[in-house]
């Protein structure tokens, strides 16, 4: 058979770009988050693109671990099936760590220290704690670790409504549809400080000490990397700069 180089040349440029294309689209991982956990993920309507605490901080990960974040939106309760059934390969969503979790998802180290709070309309002085939510209609979150601990304090002693948005639960208070909404305080803040300015307030003490992980699949060999990037972040103080962008300073 007579040897052509060009079709020798031809065949190695190609394999070369379709080498080169593998690992673009190898360097693109898809990222579930949740676009109502505002200000950690919410959509911006001038962009249309994902913005937010999360998404800053994932975006900066992927720059330091050799990724590009492709952002996947879904319900909350969606994201762990998303993960456990490799539709998606990382997930960031203001996801507490939490033991139940631990066993059907891998977490990265915690990347943001939180806790649940308790918001009420703003001529509400009748609760003033979550003791003072037994026979009262309350909202939060499907899925949350706020709902697990409302049904475990309350059972039937309460009228507990797990909403699938959190903008959801916080228009049903505004509009008298539940007595006082629970749910991550960072987020409780947010809406207390925005939208709900003048119609709500937080009252009572933080609860249950929460911490933020990076969820994957489990046996994810991501995890290291994304720890490492984490890691870096803090030490060259682009974790207190996205901080400083979202919540203010962070406290020393």
């Amino acid at each position: 058979m007579k040897f052509s180089f060009r079709k020798a040349a031809l065949a190695s440029a190609a394999s070369l770009a379709m080498t080169i294309g593998a690992m673009a689209q190898a360097d693109d991982v898809r990222v579930a988050t949740d676009p109502s956990f505002v200000p950690f993920e919410m959509m911006d309507q001038a962009s249309g693109e994902m913005v937010g605490f999360d998404m800053d901080i994932i975006r900066e990960i992927g720059k330091r671990a050799g990724f590009e974040p492709k952002i996947n939106t879904m319900d909350f309760n969606g994201i762990i099936p998303a993960l456990q059934t490799g539709n998606v390969d990382i997930a960031i969503a203001g996801m507490t760590i939490t033991d139940e979790r631990k066993q059907v998802v891998d977490f990265s180290d915690p990347y943001y220290d939180s806790g649940l709070q308790l918001l009420v309309g703003v001529d509400n002085d009748d609760v003033k704690t979550v003791d003072d939510l037994a026979g009262k209609k309350i909202g939060t979150k499907i899925g949350s670790t706020s709902f697990d601990f409302l049904t475990d304090k309350f059972g039937s002693d309460a009228t507990i409504t797990p909403y699938p948005g959190s903008a959801d639960m916080y228009m049903a208070l505004i509009g008298g549809s539940v007595d006082a909404v629970f749910y991550d305080a960072p987020n409780v803040g947010y809406f207390s400080q925005t939208r709900g300015k003048d119609r709500v307030k937080v009252v009572g003490p933080l609860y249950e000490g929460q911490q933020y992980g990076i969820a994957f699949p489990k046996g994810s060999d991501r995890v290291d990397a994304v720890n490492k990037a984490l890691a870096a972040m803090r030490e060259d103080g682009t974790y207190d700069e996205i901080h400083a962008k979202w919540f203010g300073k962070a406290e020393e």
